[in-house]
């Protein structure tokens, strides 16, 4: 498996809670990066394997034209293999979409949609920063429908600034009756250098307690079960056979090829991350060099308890035959974290391995620190 990142770090306006790589959009810097991806592009160029997923996300990569679109899937077939079966992911912002973009977006091979639309309630996005309301995303959610999109994402958060388990109800069961295949459900978390951020440590809002936070993620895991949405990552529910393949491609530690100012990739053990800047970004490439900023090789002891984490971010959990690669016996060299975790019913054994009980997923982040030395 191979996939492919590409990174769009431009927007309309950069939400509060963001802290991806993004810059609010200017046609001169648009212009100047997509020449700089063109040329990063051809320092990757490989015919020999195929891409299996290709993943457009930022910023708000649906703010391109037309021609910018078909300019990249152009230089991607250029300098890639890619499949016939590929997904061919596109983050989308309400606002940024119409009918005739949704069309095109479809002819250039683009097959799933992933739109933010983070809650239903107009208060609340004003209050996060959205450019949108849930009028407008319902109209680019149909619209995306007729262009023939059949495996359409939609990004929710819960947690947010005054937001009541209410709110977060009547969001679900919205969105439950637009039918997508797929819902992602993530807790809002404060990044330090956001406006949110800013304004928390202001004390404009008060986040809702632990506990609350517990209550909305859990009733989301049960509404979404109810009607046909399997939990199959901690944020992720899909219809069945609609999982993400690009990101289950990550959470295999699977090879991938990051490419844009921010964006990292994953290619025969080593990681990187390129520069975030637009003009480092720019200056590198004008070298003929690869605008990385930091690369390692991943030790095995990396790998291992790389694959360890990203295993157990998922339902079906860790498969012990996995392991065999390293020459580990997972249950003998870890025998201590299991009978530990199981008699305090934070993980259950499989047949093949083991995965997080509910409760275990709800303090996963502190169970990972005992399987790292």
């Amino acid at each position: 498996m191979l996939g492919l990142y590409i990174h769009i770090p431009f927007c309309v306006q950069k939400c509060k809670y963001c802290d991806f790589n993004s810059y609010k959009i200017e046609k001169d810097k648009k212009e100047k990066f997509l020449n700089d991806l063109k040329k990063e592009m051809s320092l990757y160029t490989n015919k020999d394997r195929k891409i299996n997923t290709i993943f457009f996300g930022g910023g708000t990569p649906s703010i391109l034209s037309n021609t910018e679109m078909k300019m990249i899937m152009d230089e991607i077939n250029k300098n890639f293999c890619i499949d016939k079966d590929a997904e061919i992911s596109m983050e989308c912002n309400p606002g940024t979409l119409n009918k005739e973009k949704l069309e095109f977006m479809k002819s250039l091979g683009i097959n799933r949609l992933s739109i933010g639309l983070q809650a239903v309630q107009e208060d609340l996005l004003g209050y996060i920063g959205r450019i949108h309301n849930y009028e407008q995303f319902e109209k680019n959610y149909i619209e995306a429908r007729k262009a023939g999109f059949k495996n359409i994402n939609i990004d929710l958060m819960y947690n947010l600034p005054h937001q009541t388990f209410e709110d977060w109800k009547e969001t679900l069961d919205k969105i439950i009756e637009l039918n997508p295949e797929h819902i992602s459900a993530y807790s809002l978390i404060l990044e330090e250098g956001t406006q949110l951020y800013d304004m928390y440590m202001d004390k404009d809002f008060e986040l809702s307690d632990e506990d609350e936070d517990i209550k909305m993620y859990e009733y989301a895991i049960e509404c979404l079960k109810l009607n046909g949405y399997k939990q199959y990552e901690i944020s992720n529910y899909a219809k069945e056979g609609y999982e993400c393949k690009h990101n289950i491609l990550y959470w295999k530690c699977k090879n991938y090829i990051g490419l844009g100012p921010g964006a990292s990739g994953y290619i025969n053990n080593v990681r990187y991350n390129n520069v975030k800047d637009l003009d480092d970004y720019h200056d590198k490439l004008s070298k003929n060099e690869k605008p990385i900023e930091f690369c390692e090789n991943l030790t095995e002891k990396d790998k291992i308890e790389e694959k360890i984490i990203m295993g157990l971010r998922m339902n079906d959990g860790i498969i012990f035959k996995d392991f065999e690669e390293f020459g580990i016996n997972f249950e003998e060299k870890y025998k201590e974290q299991l009978k530990k975790h199981e008699s305090l019913d934070l993980i259950t054994k499989t047949n093949k391995g083991f995965k997080f009980t509910q409760k275990g997923r709800e303090i996963s982040n502190n169970i990972f620190l005992d399987y790292i030395d």
